[in-house]
């Protein structure tokens, strides 16, 4: 890929991709490139990233970059905040570190409105360790630790459905997918304004996982839309 294809923000010696071939992940960075690059924070940037797939995107941005351990992107990006508070913080996380271990600093981080952008990939499991079951996992779904399905009545985790509960107002939370990505880009660009406004904003983003899905293109478009079935797309707080 050409230069001029590539977000400035962008670390020209990272290698072309570190995720599996079709990972949505890289839909998702690309997209916050542009939008970085669109709203000119990038100098003002501090990247957070989790443990999990969403670590490989360390070395992607030509920004400040801190590596937290599993589950701790959330409170490690409120730290920053209180230090920097001139900064553009996000915390970048997968479902696993948002929604598992890391579910009550993120949780508190909203509740407390901290003046941060949190964006967690959603793509059903665990996908760094082999495909576990994850809160995210559909009824049904084939899993390495659900191989024949996952047949109990525990539903999905619905984050934004959650956090729009505890948000103070002002607050921004919104669910996107990687097959929508204009959607995705306004999406950062409220959240990114949210943030400068003093408030908290979240974006969840559906994301296709090939490798642990099982699935070919085709098959990773269908299971995509079926997501959207259950992980509704849109804004989840006030218009305003």
């Amino acid at each position: 890929m050409s230069d001029t294809m590539m977000p400035k923000c962008f670390n020209q010696k990272s290698k072309p991709s570190n995720f599996c071939p079709g990972c949505g992940h890289s839909l998702v960075l690309k997209t916050l490139g542009f939008s970085l690059d669109k709203e000119r924070l990038a100098d003002k940037t501090v990247f957070v990233t989790d443990i999990g797939c969403s670590l490989l995107a360390w070395d992607y941005f030509d920004v400040d970059t801190i590596q937290s351990h599993h589950g701790r992107a959330a409170c490690t990006a409120t730290g920053l905040k209180l230090a920097l508070p001139k900064s553009n913080i996000i915390a970048y996380m997968g479902d696993g570190g948002g929604y598992a271990i890391g579910l009550h600093h993120l949780m508190h981080a909203a509740k407390r409105n901290e003046p941060l952008t949190v964006i967690l990939v959603n793509n059903t499991v665990f996908a760094m360790t082999g495909g576990q079951k994850a809160p995210t996992t559909l009824k049904g779904e084939l899993t390495e630790t659900t191989p024949g399905g996952l047949f109990t009545e525990d539903t999905p985790f619905l984050g934004p459905e959650v956090l729009k509960g505890i948000v103070s107002s002002g607050a921004f939370v919104a669910r996107a997918s990687v097959d929508n990505l204009p959607q995705l880009e306004n999406y950062l660009k409220r959240a990114f304004d949210t943030q400068k406004s003093n408030n908290f904003s979240f974006i969840e983003v559906l994301s296709w996982c090939p490798v642990n899905w099982k699935k070919d293109a085709t098959g990773c478009i269908e299971y995509l839309n079926n997501l959207k079935n259950y992980f509704k797309c849109g804004v989840f707080t006030d218009e305003a």
